[in-house]
């Protein structure tokens, strides 16, 4: 499933004509491998089993590249990345997430969006950074 990914990012960074180096592949990869939220620090402890001489500046480096063509989302609350589920496209987003297995469920919905949006509107704010996160319980922990 990952090479899936990894094709299908490989093509819309050639349609971008945007750089998809061998670094950003590989963080890539280890971002489609992964399941859940990640650390940039976990990241790299993967990345330097590829390349010992990675360093922090080198994983967030390409985090910010995956982040800027809508490879993944950030969980501000977190400090983590995701992998996101509408590849490469920008859409609202919205996260669920469970506070005791750290399941993240991705929604997308438009009407949670505009909403948002038109609130902050009537308050004159003008949003810069859209992150909508909620915590709580999921229903396999709630009932587990």
């Amino acid at each position: 499933m990952s090479q899936q990914l990894l094709e299908r990012a490989i093509e819309i960074c050639k349609s971008k004509n945007v750089r998809f180096t061998p670094v950003r592949q590989q963080v890539f990869t280890l971002m489609a491998e992964h399941k859940g939220a990640i650390s940039a620090y976990d990241l790299l402890e993967k990345l330097q089993a590829f390349d010992s001489k990675a360093k922090p500046p080198t994983i967030y480096r390409a985090l910010e590249f995956l982040l800027e063509n809508h490879f993944i989302h950030r969980i501000e609350s977190l400090n983590a990345y995701l992998m996101c589920c509408h590849l490469g496209c920008e859409h609202p987003m919205q996260l669920l997430i469970c506070n005791k297995c750290k399941q993240i469920i991705e929604l997308s919905d438009p009407v949670i969006d505009d909403a948002f949006s038109l609130k902050a509107s009537q308050f004159k704010f003008k949003i810069t950074n859209k992150v909508l996160e909620a915590h709580g319980i999921c229903d396999n922990c709630l009932y587990n």
